[in-house]
Formats: structure tokens, C-alpha cells, sequence
């Protein structure tokens, strides 16, 4: 039975990557992320709002794009799914679905990092 003294606040997520500059940079100058860390420790810190992505530098990985539909690392709720698709897609991000009303009750849109990491980005639907 889990604690109930025990909150979760909020989580992050760590995927290896094979180029750490390249993804890096990606998600700074495509998704808007922000980087904490300095570029020689072999990762990095990517963070938006209350989103943290650790990035960590593999480059004998398998990559994401060669394990096919388990790529998928995130689903990140927002306040207003279109301003930030129309934010990606001028930006240069690598958009694999945009926006669609969905039968669960969300409006989302899927993203991909150069690697091959995929994540959704979605919105309840009024």
C-alpha cells in the first residue's frame, strides 16, 4: 500500500543520446528549452517550465530511432497546444503529427528529437 505521507512533485526524464551537442542545442534552439549544465560533463540539463530532460552523452547507444514505437518518452500537458505547435513549426522542430482533437478528450501534437525520441504534447479539450 503506498504512504500517504508520500507526494510525488513532479518528475524528469534521462535519455541517452549519441551526439550531446547536436541534441543539446536542439532542444534550446527548436523546443524553447533552457541549459543548465556545462557542455563537458557528458550530460546536460534541458529544462521548460516544470519539464526536465536530462541528456545524456551515448554514443555506442542503441539509437531511439531502431527501437521503432518505443521511443516514446513523454506526454506533456499545456495551457495552448496551437501557440506552441505554431512555436515549433517556425522554429524548425521536428513535427511528426500535428495538432488533432482526439476521441480521449485531448488536442495534441508529436514532436521528434534528431535522435529519434518522440514525445506528445497535448491540451484537454474544452
Amino acid at each position: 500500500m503506498a504512504d500517504s505521507s508520500v507526494t510525488l512533485h513532479s518528475s524528469s526524464f534521462v535519455l541517452a543520446v549519441p551526439n550531446l551537442k547536436t541534441s543539446a542545442s536542439y532542444f534550446r534552439d527548436a523546443l524553447g528549452f533552457s541549459l543548465a549544465w556545462p557542455e563537458d560533463l557528458g550530460w546536460q540539463l534541458a529544462s521548460r517550465g516544470s519539464i526536465r530532460i536530462m541528456l545524456g552523452h551515448s554514443p555506442k547507444g542503441v539509437t531511439p530511432a531502431e527501437i521503432g514505437d518505443h521511443n516514446y518518452f513523454g506526454y506533456f500537458n499545456v495551457n495552448n497546444v496551437d501557440a506552441l505547435y505554431e512555436e515549433y513549426l517556425s522554429s524548425g522542430a521536428i513535427i511528426l503529427q500535428s495538432p488533432e482533437d482526439k476521441p480521449h478528450g485531448m488536442r495534441e501534437f508529436t514532436v521528434a528529437t534528431p535522435d529519434g525520441h518522440r514525445m506528445m504534447f497535448g491540451q484537454e479539450i474544452a
